[in-house]
């Protein structure tokens, strides 16, 4: 079966990003970082131990994405690699993307990679693709109030608050910050991302 987006490659900065395969599943398992939230709503195995179940729902999550994309709502996750390795996952999302031309995304790094910019690198790269190749008219993100680092990414990208929810987590209900960012905002920040691949994906992304 052909899968287009295999071969799609982004790059910003210090980071190069391409789609998560099967093989890719085990090592980015393997450095999970343990303050990751994780999908509350996947079931958990009683039988597994616990850190085991946790890798196994974080897979399981990716074969979801793949198993379930669709042309109207798909999730791309993408391994994201410096010159040292695999060093996390940025995921970029639309749904019923043919009719809202709107990405949500969301993403992780290994700690120890962490404060050295590399998150803003990693965002940048698929609001690249999203605004600059698929058409995408606005960006949304939301973090939890205590997640600086994912709400400092999107203010320094110029996203705008855009109101607050409550959501149900792990350790229990917690406020969520919304941001928005547009492509008229994301045009004039100047961004330089390298995209190849991307016209055997358009039909995949619902982009004519």
């Amino acid at each position: 079966m052909e899968w287009p987006l295999f071969d799609l490659r982004l790059a910003c900065g210090p980071v190069s990003l391409r789609a998560v395969t099967d093989a890719d599943a085990e090592e980015l398992a393997a450095v999970l970082p343990d303050d990751l939230e994780l999908d509350p709503h996947r079931e958990r195995f009683p039988g597994l131990d616990p850190a085991r179940d946790r890798q196994r729902r974080f897979v399981q999550g990716l074969w979801s994405s793949r198993g379930e994309w669709s042309p109207d709502s798909w999730c791309l996750d993408l391994r994201v690699d410096t010159a040292d390795g695999a060093v996390g996952v940025q995921t970029l999302e639309g749904d019923h993307f043919g009719q809202l031309r709107t990405v949500d995304t969301a993403s992780w790094l290994v700690p120890s990679e962490r404060g050295r910019g590399l998150g803003v690198a990693m965002r940048t790269a698929v609001l690249g693709l999203a605004f600059d190749h698929l058409g995408a008219i606005a960006a949304v993100s939301s973090a939890v109030l205590d997640n600086h680092a994912s709400l400092g990414v999107s203010r320094r990208l110029g996203y705008a608050d855009n109101g607050r929810s409550l959501i149900r987590t792990e350790s229990g209900p917690a406020e969520l910050q919304h941001l928005r960012l547009t492509a008229d905002q994301w045009r004039a920040g100047g961004h330089r991302v390298e995209v190849s691949g991307v016209d055997p994906c358009r039909p995949w992304f619902g982009v004519a």
